[in-house]
């Protein structure tokens, strides 16, 4: 194939010769062209129009794309769609934690009062004197209403996780102050004399006793009821060999007759530790262990504190709230603080 260029008359004229391979590679390079520049105008001139609503451009790619632009709207639609399920399936969940948490605070102990503090608007609705309803789901929620369903939800989560961390710090709590409090028995065995007026075994006359009496052999383990601090392990002329623990809150727990110590004082010892031997040492008739319980230098029941039952919750709740005792407690609660009398 020949061109022939001229530039005027007078001129003479020039002839190019083109093969059938340089002609075809003419044409897709201008086919190429063609595709980049419509590629340019489609991007940066029609979908320009079709978003901010040219008068005549916008309607014609509109038309043109509608079948895209109607798929990727249903797209989005079902997308929202799933999330709003979610969503709503995460809301009712959220109603039953409240519930739940509602019921835990009471038994965690924790006053309404002191939640007022962490109580916070869940939304726009909410509002001074409470709000309430039905629970309805989200059905075709727009981006806007779903977001703040979103950031609502969220916020219900962080108040909930600021209660619930406020009651495992109550629980925790009153679980050590439980443990500070002697409900578990010393020894293994069943109580031979109880606590009350009784007979005298040495004189026969009616006399106080003042703890539980658990008959054992010598070298039986005797543990701590409770967890707190060795106050005394010494000698006394009525009750033998005597182990004294101060669990705070002025409450204190004796331990008498033992035949050897296994702890020294001022070591602090957790419940259940292994702290003495049963003996015979001491105003006994025969081995066993004496064992009182001392509230401010004031002999107790013992087994008000042992039930294993209800009746241990009283005392429980009632020594975890007395105030710390003043220094000279433990002095007013020690044997030689006493009279002699019956600690069989």
């Amino acid at each position: 194939m020949q061109l022939l260029i001229t530039h005027s008359s007078l001129a003479p004229s020039r002839a190019i010769s083109l093969s059938r391979w340089q002609l075809l590679g003419m044409l897709a390079g201008v086919t190429l062209l063609f595709l980049a520049a419509s590629g340019t105008i489609y991007h940066f001139i029609f979908l320009k129009a079709a978003r901010e609503g040219w008068p005549v451009v916008s309607q014609i790619v509109r038309l043109v794309v509608r079948d895209e632009i109607a798929q990727r709207d249903r797209f989005m639609r079902e997308n929202l769609d799933a999330i709003a399920q979610r969503v709503g399936d995460l809301q009712a969940k959220l109603v039953k934690l409240e519930a739940m948490g509602e019921r835990v605070v009471g038994l965690a102990g924790v006053k309404a009062e002191e939640l007022k503090p962490l109580k916070r608007p869940s939304g726009p609705a909410s509002g001074p004197g409470g709000s309430g309803g039905p629970y309805v789901p989200l059905h075709s929620p727009s981006l806007t209403q779903l977001q703040a369903a979103v950031d609502s939800l969220n916020l219900a989560m962080d108040q909930n996780t600021d209660i619930f961390t406020l009651m495992e710090s109550r629980l925790q709590e009153s679980r050590l102050q439980a443990l500070l409090v002697p409900s578990s028995a010393p020894v293994a065995v069943p109580v031979g004399s109880g606590f009350g007026i009784r007979p005298d075994p040495f004189t026969g006359h009616a006399s106080l006793h003042t703890g539980l009496d658990f008959p054992a052999e010598v070298g039986t383990p005797i543990h701590a009821a409770a967890g707190g601090i060795v106050t005394m392990a010494e000698w006394h002329a009525a009750y033998g060999n005597t182990l004294e623990i101060d669990h705070g809150n002025g409450l204190v727990t004796r331990y008498a007759h033992c035949a050897s110590f296994e702890v020294e004082r001022g070591m602090l010892v957790k419940r259940g530790q292994l702290v003495a031997r049963v003996g015979n040492t001491g105003r006994s008739t025969g081995p066993h262990l004496h064992f009182e319980v001392l509230v401010e230098g004031a002999p107790q029941n013992p087994a008000r504190f042992l039930a294993a039952g209800s009746p241990a919750a009283t005392p429980m709740k009632e020594f975890a709230r007395r105030p710390q005792p003043a220094s000279g407690t433990a002095a007013a609660a020690s044997p030689s603080a006493r009279a002699s009398g019956s600690t069989e």
